[in-house]
């Protein structure tokens, strides 16, 4: 006979807020970077992109408790839309299980990290 055992969890969904400081505007990210999540972030990176004023984005991922791909094409296509604007993106580091994604896809190697948001002159 087979026995299966399920863990259940609740679904953490993501949650943003949005900060300016100076000419860099900060995201922090909670909860997780999923399929869903990414379709809430979108219209914010995308406003802030042709935003006056704002010279580099941060996305604060100290918070994030999960990313997949559909996030992690977030990140590479807000880095793509920014640069075209004449923008930086910046990621300040999460916890291992997010940076870990970063790692084994090697987009760490391509893309700007910082320690916390203060690292990013504003």
């Amino acid at each position: 006979m087979f026995a299966a055992r399920f863990s259940v969890r609740a679904v953490s969904r993501l949650e943003f807020e949005s900060q300016e400081r100076g000419h860099v505007a900060v995201l922090v990210l909670r909860g997780e970077l999923d399929l869903s999540g990414t379709a809430a972030i979108e219209p914010e990176l995308e406003r802030l992109a042709s935003e006056p004023g704002v010279e580099a984005v941060a996305l604060d991922l100290r918070e994030l408790q999960f990313m997949d791909s559909s996030g992690l094409r977030l990140v590479v296509l807000a880095d793509q839309r920014l640069r075209d604007a004449g923008r930086r993106l910046l990621l300040v580091r999460g916890p291992q299980p997010v940076q870990r994604v970063f790692e084994i896809t090697r987009t760490a190697e391509r893309l700007e990290f910082v320690d916390a948001p203060e690292q990013v002159a504003g």
